[in-house]
């Protein structure tokens, strides 16, 4: 590989507004400092967060870069003082606070995998935050164990398919998933789900209901928040645990306490962009053990929507906010 660049070329946010606001700049590029690698990037994936920061809702946090793009794939081009783990050349993807959307993207050593065997360079940009996410959240804090059941709101997108993955190569008894069309729904239930639910015209309460013999579910992992709290509360099973990790449906609910407090229900949720260097390594060390190996062997694939090039970024951000699209898109750089 080449001396590494004093210039890289990158997609910045140029203003508040529309997918439209996305301009191809150039920037310069500066030396890994210690613990950190810089990658060629071949692939960013594409994330809620980003279009948020668009939007001027979802600031970049102190320290992280104006570009978008939370996660990428592609090759260590310069590694800094402290990283002995990889060597320029080596093959990669990474969790990353911003900065995706370019040729080059500076990356903490800790938050940066091996592309698992068997994946392509380009897909691997679909695995980091989907990962980092569903393990921290569906595994850490919601808890989920072998036998019991969940029900993932949004199974279609990149964080769901995952989920449903995961859940049922890792003994889930029943997968439950909401998604907004019967495409989806079918979709779904191909990767494992046991019923995807249309919720555009099923009601996703009596569904899991009748299924699981009206015993609910033991977690549920929800990206909708709104008026979707009550009936999540009133789905679970004792002891339930209800994963908050995002809300498009709006932040703010009225929500009956006795129903919650009668199941003994944990309901709780987290963001992953502004977790410490320290605590997004030890989360990426427990995705390397546990999903690493599941994806090597088949059972867990990231699913790819579409991809774009770089420059294309508007219509990526396009089609992301349309909802049409199954799995994760892709910036190709």
């Amino acid at each position: 590989m080449s001396a590494l660049p004093t210039k890289m070329t990158a997609i910045e946010i140029s203003g508040v507004g529309g997918p439209e606001i996305l301009k191809p700049v150039e920037r310069p590029l500066l030396p890994p400092g210690a613990g950190e690698v810089v990658i060629e990037v071949a692939a960013a994936g594409l994330n809620r967060g980003d279009v948020m920061q668009r939007q001027g809702t979802y600031p970049p946090p102190a320290g992280a870069s104006d570009i978008p793009g939370l996660e990428v794939s592609g090759r260590i081009a310069a590694v800094g003082p402290d990283v002995t783990r990889f060597k320029v050349g080596d093959e990669v993807c990474a969790l990353v606070t911003g900065g995706g959307y370019a040729s080059h993207c500076v990356a903490w050593g800790v938050h940066t995998l091996p592309v698992p065997k068997g994946v392509s360079l380009v897909d691997a940009a679909a695995l980091p935050e989907t990962a980092f996410t569903v393990w921290t959240n569906v595994y850490e804090r919601g808890r989920l164990q072998a036998g019991e059941s969940i029900l993932i709101h949004g199974g279609s997108s990149g964080i769901g398919t995952t989920a449903i993955q995961l859940a049922r190569h890792l003994g889930a008894r029943q997968v439950f998933a909401t998604a907004g069309s019967d495409e989806k729904c079918r979709a779904c239930e191909a990767l494992g789900a046991t019923r995807a639910i249309n919720y555009r015209n099923e009601d996703f309460v009596e569904v899991v209901q009748k299924e699981s013999g009206g015993r609910g579910v033991d977690v549920i992992l929800d990206m909708v928040g709104g008026d979707y709290l009550p009936k999540n509360v009133g789905l679970l099973t004792l002891e339930g645990r209800l994963v908050y990790i995002s809300f498009l449906n709006g932040s703010k609910i009225t929500l009956d306490f006795m129903a919650m407090m009668a199941k003994r229900v944990t309901i709780t949720g987290s963001t992953l962009r502004p977790r410490t260097v320290e605590q997004k390594a030890a989360l990426a060390g427990v995705v390397h053990r546990q999903v690493w190996p599941l994806i090597e062997q088949g059972k867990v694939k990231p699913v790819i929507a579409a991809k774009f090039p770089y420059k294309e970024a508007p219509k990526a951000h396009a089609l992301m906010e349309s909802g049409k699209y199954i799995g994760k898109i892709l910036l190709t750089m």
